[in-house]
């Protein structure tokens, strides 16, 4: 049977106190939006997505999927009301967009286990706090009481409304215009679609899910708490793959990040979005990586800085603060000390000198620098782009390369060195004496 998932994504998130859209702020560098419709892509056959006015930024995140737009925020019933149109003639499922944790496998399980007219989506927090509870007799759902209203045996029912509702999609569009918005704030609530199953006769399910899957994300807090859930997956993930983190906890990554088998991350690593790791990799602690592909058998760090658009091939080098960005670095390439590489490309087995800078940026342009292979790139060496140095060349240490070097030539750009014999010697005497007088 076919399905459709509706995500409520009208929320201006005031609570964020955030001049964006609060879906679209991000968990391991995903919006929230997107972690939502992920999981829904591989379980409903249709995903429609309900925006405020003026949500432009919203639409887009939400491509290819269908938008449509509450004009007048009047209540999460009447939200989930602008969308029937698509519902189409299978199931209907309503969730939100700040509830951006529901796993795949807890969607389908709604799907699956929907034997009623309708089922919810409930958890059991490990403090219920102000939650409306789930009152249930004979395994099926009889109300939902809100915190507020509810006396105090229903206050210590451990079982919460997440929120969530699945039904077939005739009934979905009945009863949600048959909700009344006679409450205090005189909006149409999605909750009350229970009720209104419940006087029909229809039977009302409850389909737990785990606690931190349906935790609604409200506030920079909770945003926070999403990011370490997710970040608790993610690390799980990778080691269950075969990477192996020496301190998981102080390791962050992306909900993109991939790994091959064998690799070892050491403590306080950050990865940042786009991020390929080939398998024997080594990344050593307090290293940065973002937008990169790295191959296998390379050394990163420690406190290596690997930035967007590179690329490493096999059994490269990469050592403490060194920084690369928008560069390829063939196999073989060392680079172990205080280095800058950006905009170039490295040619295989060629050493690059501790203090080396390719001087990239003319204040306007960037440009670039080409070193071919098995170079030998002395310390200290500014190589000013556009240049570059052939195969098998060798650049002094303190060198500033202004011109292209041939393949196979020793090039030095120095001062040349000139001696004072015994010059030192009368000049510390000189400043002593001045010093004691």
């Amino acid at each position: 049977m076919p399905a459709t998932a509706i995500i409520l994504a009208a929320g201006l998130g005031t609570r964020m106190m955030s001049a964006l859209p609060k879906t679209l702020h991000k968990i391991a560098g995903r919006s929230m939006l997107r972690h939502l419709l992920s999981s829904c892509e591989g379980v409903f056959d249709r995903i429609v997505v309900v925006l405020g006015p003026d949500m432009d930024a919203v639409r887009q995140e939400a491509a290819p999927h269908i938008c449509v737009v509450q004009h007048e925020r009047l209540g999460t019933a009447h939200a989930a009301l602008q969308a029937v149109e698509h519902f189409g003639h299978g199931e209907v499922a309503v969730l939100y967009a700040d509830n951006p944790l529901i796993r795949p496998a807890t969607l389908k399980n709604m799907r699956d286990r929907r034997d009623a007219g309708l089922g919810l989506l409930a958890f059991r927090p490990a403090d219920a706090a102000k939650y409306g509870r789930v009152v249930t007799a004979n395994g099926t759902v009889e109300r939902i009481v809100e915190w507020a209203d509810a006396d105090d045996a229903e206050r210590a029912i451990g079982l919460c409304n997440a929120g969530v509702l699945c039904a077939a999609a005739s009934d979905m569009a009945r009863w949600l215009r048959a909700v009344r918005n006679d409450n205090a704030k005189a909006e149409y609530y999605l909750t009350d679609v229970v009720v209104l199953a419940r006087a029909e006769g229809h039977k009302v399910v409850a389909i737990e899910a785990p606690a931190e899957e349906v935790a609604g994300v409200n506030a920079r807090t909770e945003l926070a708490a999403a990011e370490a859930v997710v970040q608790g997956w993610l690390r799980v993930a990778a080691m269950d793959a075969g990477v192996t983190m020496i301190d998981p906890g102080s390791v962050f990554l992306q909900a993109d990040t991939a790994f091959e088998p064998d690799v070892t991350i050491e403590p306080n690593v950050v990865f940042g979005p786009g991020v390929s790791i080939a398998s024997g990799v080594v990344i050593r602690a307090h290293s940065h990586l973002e937008g990169c592909v790295i191959g296998r058998d390379c050394i990163i760090g420690p406190f290596a800085r690997i930035r967007p658009g590179t690329v490493l091939e096999h059994d490269v080098h990469i050592g403490n603060f060194v920084e690369v960005k928008a560069s390829t670095l063939a196999a073989g390439v060392k680079a172990n000390h205080l280095t800058y590489l950006g905009d170039a490309s490295v040619g295989e087995a060629t050493n690059i000198g501790a203090g080396t800078i390719t001087c990239n940026y003319d204040g306007v342009f960037k440009h670039r620098t080409a070193i071919g292979a098995r170079v030998f790139i002395g310390s200290d060496v500014a190589l000013v782009a556009p240049v570059t140095v052939g195969d098998g060349a060798s650049v002094a240490a303190g060198s500033v390369i202004t011109e292209d070097v041939a393949p196979g030539a020793l090039a030095l750009a120095r001062g040349r060195q000139v001696q004072k014999p015994g010059r030192a010697t009368e000049m510390i005497a000189a400043l002593k004496a001045k010093k004691k007088g």
